[in-house]
């Protein structure tokens, strides 16, 4: 697999076909204990960003009041319950997301979008850092209009904010919720796991 092979998202064609079994993830978060998976409270909404390596993203959002849990995986592609080398071959199409459950009347789906802007730099394209091809993409993937509306006025916000600052376009991409493959167990809450474990997150430094 060329590296620039793996900076442009494949072909449906072309991509791996995948398989019918899901992963299986553990009950209850490592950090909080609240369940990875659902059914949630009825009171609590869902959220999904891609900014990178999902290790050092999915730790942003769990350190937030109002956030319930968190699960990282594997959205935006072509193969079905894909597994984490298929993901880095480049050949599902999908990219390292984290969802997240969150509390609206404690955090605003706007506060998880200064999050998102501030916890990454969102102009690289198909890379984060040292973290290079199609998984690490910038991507922000809203369940409603309310989500598609903030998120929106978000990025045009932050590129002046960017702009401003001399930096260049942001890449993010803006689409409406994939399906969402849990990633293996080892990958959930991995930096509380491995506390001195690889983040390769870095902001801008440009305020949201």
């Amino acid at each position: 697999m060329t590296q620039r092979a793996k900076l442009n998202l494949p072909d449906p064609s072309e991509a791996l076909p995948g398989r019918l079994t899901a992963i299986t993830v553990p009950d209850r978060h490592f950090v909080n204990g609240h369940p990875l998976a659902p059914p949630f409270p009825a009171e609590m909404e869902l959220a999904m960003f891609g900014m990178g390596c999902f290790w050092g993203a999915e730790k942003q959002f769990w350190l937030q009041p109002g956030v319930y849990s968190t699960a990282v995986g594997y959205a935006g592609g072509y193969t079905s319950n894909p597994h984490y080398s298929e993901v880095c071959s480049g050949l599902t199409g999908h990219n390292e997301v984290v969802h997240v459950v969150y509390d609206p009347g404690v955090i605003s789906y706007r506060d998880l979008l200064t999050v998102f802007w501030e916890s990454h730099d969102p102009t690289q394209g198909m890379r984060q850092g040292n973290d290079i091809g199609t998984q690490y993409r910038s991507g922000i993937y809203f369940y409603n209009e309310m989500q598609r509306h903030a998120a929106e006025a978000s990025l045009r916000n932050y590129q002046r904010a960017l702009s401003d600052a001399g930096w260049g376009r942001i890449t993010t991409e803006l689409l409406s919720v994939p399906v969402f493959y849990y990633a293996e167990e080892y990958h959930q809450q991995y930096l509380a796991k491995n506390p001195g474990g690889y983040c390769g997150l870095g902001g801008t430094g440009v305020m949201c």
